[in-house]
């Protein structure tokens, strides 16, 4: 099984270097990736990834590279800090950034519009943050996120519920 953990957090980070150590240790075949070893910009919301471009976002940096990680993920794992009980904006960035998985076509689904998925893969993301944090909103949102991308949220854990964590992803 092919995990990823993408850190938004500095490598330096001890709370966070530990909690990667953990992972490691519980999930062999992971790979953390470090967003501070990419050039990321933010979504400008221009929506070329649906009309002009399809499925290719027309911002160039190293976002791409991210894309191909998460259709060959069997988990993905976001580890951030929170500021004002959400995620932090390196966070936000990496989850707008997501757009392009989907088409601007859209289909009626459980009563509501949603985006069709570009591609044939049921994504499974999931959240591990640390700081002080509102859970079940998170956990909701991420909910909501993986709705909108077709795939299934694995909720949102602070760090010291971060065995609830683990067990999703044994189960998912």
């Amino acid at each position: 099984m092919k995990n990823i953990v993408i850190s938004t957090l500095p490598r330096e980070h001890k709370e966070a270097a530990a909690v990667i150590l953990e992972l490691k240790e519980k999930f062999p075949a992971i790979e953390v990736l470090y967003a501070e070893d990419y050039k990321i910009a933010a979504c400008v919301g221009c929506n070329y990834c649906w009309l002009k471009t399809p499925g290719v976002c027309s911002i160039q940096d190293d976002y791409p590279k991210f894309y191909k990680k998460y259709l060959a993920a069997d988990h993905i794992l976001f580890l951030t800090e929170t500021k004002l009980g959400f995620v932090s904006y390196k966070m936000k960035n990496m989850v707008d950034r997501l757009v392009p998985l989907d088409m601007m076509y859209l289909k009626v689904k459980d009563g509501q519009m949603r985006h069709r998925p570009r591609y044939d893969k049921e994504l499974k993301m999931g959240v591990l943050y640390i700081g002080e944090g509102d859970e079940t909103y998170l956990s909701h949102w991420m909910d909501r996120v993986m709705l909108n991308l077709s795939g299934i949220s694995l909720g949102a854990y602070g760090v010291e519920r971060r065995k609830e964590l683990y067990h999703a992803l044994n189960n998912h």
